[in-house]
């Protein structure tokens, strides 16, 4: 349920990309709607946003270069889709001159941090999403907005008896596994990353590949020094962990909590890092543990056998997500009406929603197994 809830709020955000009206049609426009403009660097800009938070950036593949290629012309239809539903939305949200004052965006900043934890993890999650404030606080005032106009679109209304019946028919959903409660310090060490940095040095240009994996193995050792460094600390004094993991855990969002994960399942850890905390006692601490990401220091705090979420602790939580189901209904049958209203002129043809979707098809077609892939990452 909680997935469900991060979507919902995802594709609100997406939607509500901030967008620029122009009085003039600008040179490098692509698509008018209702006579706005969108031009190809808004374009631009979104699709490498996608592409480059994508597994195929990850992977060194630059979709930019393969504009037939399936992945990007399933990535520019959503894009050019976006972009007209963002330049509708907006319109609407113009001519119902729907605005948010200052006390809004406190109060819904406020919202954020509370859920997160706080203002400190709020920030680092920023940083580490690569997010500046200036873009945080215009995404918070655009999806505000969004709000404000889904509430003038119908009532709302979810009862008592549709949460209890929620929980009853979904009862596998509140199920949890046996967890336990983590702090971690991590030294990370991936090797590639590593190299990668290596490589870019200026005075490591002319070094042959046996000399940077030297390089990379030494800076390997260094950081193992440090974590085996740390646990000798920790021996001699265990109550030194959330210290330690503050000033020196590569986790830099648990680190602000000294190292604290919280409570986690299993399946939801990496299995060397599962096995090693599954296998403690609640308050004390591991041995050095390496995976992908590096050096960890575990300490168990806790533990908790499997169970169900009692109905109590989670009615609101069940209460706000029907809540969110009817208003991504509503938005959706709005966002339909409207663009089925809209005049939508494709200026340049490489950007006609009809001709990108018809050669997505045409791919599907040759590649059945396309289809069920897509459906999957969906």
């Amino acid at each position: 349920m909680k997935k469900s809830l991060l979507l919902f709020g995802i594709m609100i955000a997406i939607i509500t990309l901030s967008g620029c009206n122009f009085k003039n049609t600008p040179p490098d426009t692509i698509i008018k709607v209702n006579d706005k403009a969108i031009t190809k660097s808004q374009f631009d800009k979104t699709f490498d946003k996608y592409v480059g938070n994508s597994i195929y950036s990850q992977m060194g593949i630059d979709l930019r270069k393969s504009p037939d290629n399936y992945v990007h012309l399933t990535i520019k239809e959503r894009v050019i889709n976006e972009l007209i539903i963002k330049e509708l939305l907006n319109e609407e949200i113009k001519n119902r001159k729907i605005n948010v004052t200052q006390n809004d965006m406190e109060k819904e900043y406020a919202n954020l941090v509370d859920k997160i934890g706080s203002k400190e993890k709020f920030n680092e999650l920023l940083k580490q999403s690569k997010i500046s404030q200036e873009t945080m606080k215009n995404d918070l005032k655009e999806g505000l907005k969004i709000q404000k106009l889904v509430d003038t679109l119908g009532v709302v209304n979810v009862s008592d008896k549709d949460v209890k019946k929620y929980y009853k028919e979904n009862i596998a959903l509140f199920k949890y596994p046996d967890k336990v409660k983590v702090s971690h310090i991590l030294i990370s060490a991936d090797p590639m990353q590593i190299k990668d940095i290596m490589i870019g040095k200026p005075e490591n240009k002319k070094l042959k590949s046996e000399e940077i994996d030297k390089k990379v193995q030494e800076e390997l050792n260094i950081k193992k020094q440090k974590a085996e460094a740390i646990l000798k600390e920790l021996k001699l004094d265990p109550t030194k962990f959330a210290q330690l993991a503050k000033e020196n855990s590569d986790d830099t969002v648990s680190a602000i909590d000294g190292g604290n994960i919280g409570f986690i399942a299993k399946e939801e850890m990496q299995e060397d890092f599962a096995k090693a905390a599954f296998s403690q006692k609640p308050n004390t601490i591991s041995d050095i543990v390496v995976t992908p990401y590096g050096y960890h220091i575990i300490m168990v705090t806790d533990r908790m056998k499997a169970g169900v979420e009692p109905f109590d602790k989670v009615k609101s939580d069940i209460k706000v997500y029907l809540e969110q189901q009817q208003k991504a209904e509503l938005l959706q049958k709005f966002i339909e009406n409207i663009k089925n209203k809209a005049k939508i002129e494709y200026v340049n043809d490489d950007y006609n929603l009809d001709e990108v979707e018809k050669k997505i098809k045409e791919i599907q077609q040759k590649n059945p197994s396309l289809m069920g892939a897509q459906s999957a990452k969906e």
